[in-house]
């Protein structure tokens, strides 16, 4: 009989070979690459003129709000992408609203749900989504309002692209639409008979582009954004991920089960709580909440269940681990209660409303 250490130790190592398996190589590597290529070639004024301090608030966060809908990622993925836009000046409002959207509202994710668990819930989970994101990155600047301060001090003659770019402006477009594509498609569920012909098509398109339209130098500043940001984020997921794997085995989800059975301010704000602690890949959620915590078979209430959609995929013990790497403690700490405070408000409503 295996003794519970090494029980443990076994569990946080399937766990980790899980997460390197399904992720690391059609996810994190698109999500770095894209990452890199923000720092390196999207010009600063480009990135401020929509998510600056300065940016109409109605463009900044709407875009950010929706950024999912558009790259179909995790958590583990939107973190370089959230990274290298907070290190290129962006202000933490749109930023962190970048943060939450990128996961929950993540396409495949809202269709699955709404597919297994119900179409009320998926609905509920995509407007809520946006509605939370928008909301705790407008909070997120009211108090961090120094940070946006302190961007307009290093920069007060600011100006967005009025001059020509050298490149067409369809090859960085086209650049960025060929790496969204591959994470895209990689992560998909498409078969490889199909995914590897597109992702080799595309791949093929990046490096044209990048032989014709850009400067060696460029390249060159590319790759040493990408590995910087990896060097950074990538031990830290590992890390976390292995942990999480071996809580579970002295914990595991179902031990909460009981608590969630019906709509109530402490059942949501447990499944909240709980959501900010596991980490869950992107659609690995649903399984989780129909079947671990018993939403399909009736065992588990609507509003917890909502709760945990909304915080999960958001915020998990790596993410923030990564989080506090980029962007300090007191910030990370606010953030993380704050996705769990509305989430838990929002999984009440809808409890309370579908009765």
């Amino acid at each position: 009989m295996t003794d519970p250490i090494t029980g443990a130790l076994l569990a946080g190592a399937d766990t980790l070979i899980s997460y390197l398996a399904e992720h690391v190589l059609t996810c994190l590597v698109p999500a770095f690459f894209i990452a890199g290529a923000i720092a390196a070639f999207v010009k600063k004024d480009a990135i401020l003129k929509y998510f600056s301090p300065d940016a109409k608030k109605s463009v900044s966060y709407g875009i950010a709000s929706i950024s999912g809908t558009v790259l179909a990622v995790c958590s583990c993925t939107i973190l370089p992408m959230f990274a290298g836009i907070y290190k290129k000046g962006s202000g933490i409002g749109p930023a962190v609203t970048f943060l939450y959207a990128g996961p929950a509202i993540n396409v495949l994710a809202i269709i699955y749900t709404a597919k297994v668990l119900g179409f009320d819930l998926g609905l509920a989970r995509a407007v809520s989504a946006v509605l939370l994101a928008i909301v705790i990155g407008l909070i997120m600047a009211a108090v961090f309002r120094k940070h946006d301060e302190a961007l307009r001090a290093t920069a007060p003659a600011r100006t967005y692209g009025n001059g020509e770019d050298e490149r067409p402006r369809w090859a960085t477009l086209g650049f960025f639409a060929a790496l969204v594509g591959i994470l895209i498609v990689g992560a998909s569920q498409l078969p490889w008979t199909i995914k590897f012909p597109v992702v080799y098509i595309l791949t093929l398109a990046v490096a044209v582009l990048l032989i014709y339209f850009f400067e060696r130098d460029e390249v060159t500043d590319w790759g040493y954004e990408t590995w910087d940001l990896a060097k950074k984020i990538f031990p830290i997921l590992l890390i976390g991920t292995f942990a999480l794997g071996m809580l579970a085995s002295f914990l595991p989800p179902e031990t909460f089960a009981p608590y969630f059975g019906e709509t109530s301010i402490e059942s949501t704000l447990l499944a909240a709580v709980v959501g900010g602690i596991l980490y869950m890949p992107t659609l690995l959620e649903v399984p989780i909440i129909g079947t671990t915590f018993g939403y399909t078979s009736g065992v588990m209430a609507g509003g917890p269940a909502l709760a945990l959609l909304l915080a999960g995929p958001s915020v998990s013990l790596p993410s923030l681990m990564v989080i506090y790497r980029v962007m300090g403690a007191k910030k990370t700490a606010v953030y993380a209660v704050l996705v769990i405070l509305f989430s838990a408000l929002a999984g009440l409503v809808y409890g309370t409303i579908m009765g």
